[in-house]
């Protein structure tokens, strides 16, 4: 079962690695991985996407909670935001540089480089509409394909990062 964690870490050198040898150590593949900045300049964010059993999740968590760096870890919900960023080169000769800019038109993508015989196209959105697109242009002829890892967060007004500042925080 896949499940996205929201990781709140102190922004130092080195917790990236612990974060990724905690799920090396166990055998256990990271799908997605993104790391950036947060709002607050000592903190940083690590999205994972995991394929794992529940009970397996629960204990990588708590493995997680013990590393000093790691402030706050969040089960994402199904229906948190989702995004990721897509750059894909297909085949755009003559014969079919009309289809690959009606795929790029109908998922409202964006055409970034266009030479003689190609087209890098870039697109953003929830992975499930990545892969639908990458489907899509797969009969015409898909040269190349980068993806960034999926970002995440959970909907409404609650915040991760408010709920890690708070005395006494308690893990989810």
């Amino acid at each position: 079962m896949s499940h996205t964690l929201s990781v709140l870490v102190e922004d130092k050198p080195g917790v990236l690695t612990r974060v990724a040898g905690l799920f090396a150590r166990r055998g256990y593949n990271i799908n997605s991985l993104a790391v950036g900045p947060t709002e607050h300049p000592a903190m940083s964010r690590i999205t994972l996407v995991v394929d794992v059993e529940d009970n397996v999740l629960e204990q990588v968590t708590k493995q997680l909670n013990k590393l000093v760096e790691v402030l706050k870890i969040v089960q994402l919900e199904p229906d948190s935001a989702r995004r990721q960023l897509l750059l894909i080169k297909v085949k755009a000769e003559p014969a079919n540089r009309g289809q690959v800019l009606d795929v790029i038109q109908l998922f409202q993508a964006k055409a970034v480089d266009i030479t003689g015989d190609t087209i890098t196209i870039e697109s953003a959105g929830a992975p499930e509409r990545m892969e639908a697109l990458i489907k899509t242009l797969e009969p015409l002829g898909v040269k190349e394909i980068v993806q960034s890892g999926v970002v995440a967060i959970g909907r409404g007004s609650r915040s991760i990062s408010d709920r890690a500042l708070r005395p006494g925080r308690t893990e989810s």
